[in-house]
């Protein structure tokens, strides 16, 4: 008998099981963020939004730092604020996973941005639910990207991506943008009919482990092959050297349109979406920190990342101003 209870006692114990996405609890947050109402950057309602945000983060034991500034548009000046949540890895190097919460400012509808700024913001809540009870091999922060959106109708010069612009400056004037080696952007990913093409912006090496891992747990119908080339908040991070992926379903017809509301997005979606992200992080990780001795120097440095100019056409219906050139398209996202 004592011979079993040592034997017993002695036992390995069961391996944690990994915490899943869990798209019920996401939607819930989307639910709760278009019922806010259109949340455009310096608006109460998304002051509403980023508590609404804060409190659930705080749910969870996670703090969100508030990182606050006044910027210039075309039309005004606007009190913008990003949240950065920071969640310990083995690692003091960081992978950032963003993606913008904020809405298309229109006076002509009622724009409460279900896949355009909703999705991304409910996605990144419960990523953080699921990244806390995960063992991360690098620090990982989570960024809630204010002023992604143009202040004018249209997306032109530097009337957009306000949030990422003023993030990778902050961090290149504190020292910190060292220690940031990967970038993953979430990005209108509630589309019912969902599809991703490959961005040909985007990092190609972080693109191919992020789609291998779609195929490789058979959510390739959904991350497809086909490639657009896409403006948005992960260009700013590709021009300061950060490899940088976007993950983002523009082939959304009520897009900037009054119809972008829960009719138009599925719970589904974000599940995919979500499933994939985790199960590429294990490969992102690894490579990020195969070259990395004890001392966190990186063995052979990387080579930095050139972002080429590409022409652009101008796609010919009116209420879309990204543009495209089928697979070989300029997609501003906004």
């Amino acid at each position: 008998m004592v011979n079993t209870l040592l034997a017993l006692g002695s036992a390995p114990q069961a391996a944690a099981p990994q915490p899943k996405f869990d798209s019920g609890r996401a939607w819930e947050h989307l639910r709760q963020l278009v019922a806010i109402g259109p949340r455009p950057s310096g608006s109460p309602a998304i002051e509403q939004t980023r508590k609404y945000i804060k409190s659930r983060l705080a749910a969870e034991g996670l703090v969100a730092v508030e990182q606050a500034w006044d910027d210039r548009t075309p039309i005004d000046t606007v009190h913008m604020v990003n949240l950065v949540v920071t969640i310990p890895g083995t690692h003091k190097d960081r992978l950032v996973i963003a993606g913008h919460y904020d809405t298309k400012l229109t006076r002509e509808f009622r724009f409460v941005g279900a896949s355009d700024g909703g999705s991304s913001a409910a996605f990144l809540i419960e990523m953080a639910r699921v990244l806390k009870a995960r063992k991360n091999t690098m620090t990982i922060e989570l960024v809630f990207l204010d002023g992604e959106e143009a202040r004018l109708w249209d997306w032109q010069g530097t009337d957009n991506t306000y949030g990422s612009r003023h993030y990778v400056e902050a961090a290149k004037h504190d020292g910190s943008i060292a220690t940031l080696k990967a970038m993953v952007l979430v990005d209108m990913i509630g589309d019912r009919d969902l599809m991703l093409r490959r961005d040909t912006n985007s990092t190609p090496w972080l693109t191919d482990l992020v789609w291998g891992a779609a195929k490789r747990i058979e959510l390739d119908d959904y991350f497809v092959q086909e490639a657009t080339r896409v403006e948005d908040d992960h260009l700013p991070f590709l021009a300061a050297g950060v490899p940088s992926v976007d993950i983002i379903d523009l082939d959304y017809e009520p897009w900037h349109t009054a119809k972008d509301t829960l009719d138009a997005v599925s719970a589904r979606s974000l599940q995919v979406v979500g499933d994939v992200v985790v199960a590429a992080l294990p490969q992102i990780e690894a490579r990020l920190t195969k070259g990395v001795t004890l001392t966190g120097r990186r063995l052979q440095p990387r080579r930095p990342y050139v972002l080429t100019a590409v022409r652009h056409k101008m796609k010919k219906k009116a209420h879309r101003h990204h543009r495209v050139l089928n697979n070989e398209s300029a997609i501003v996202a906004h």
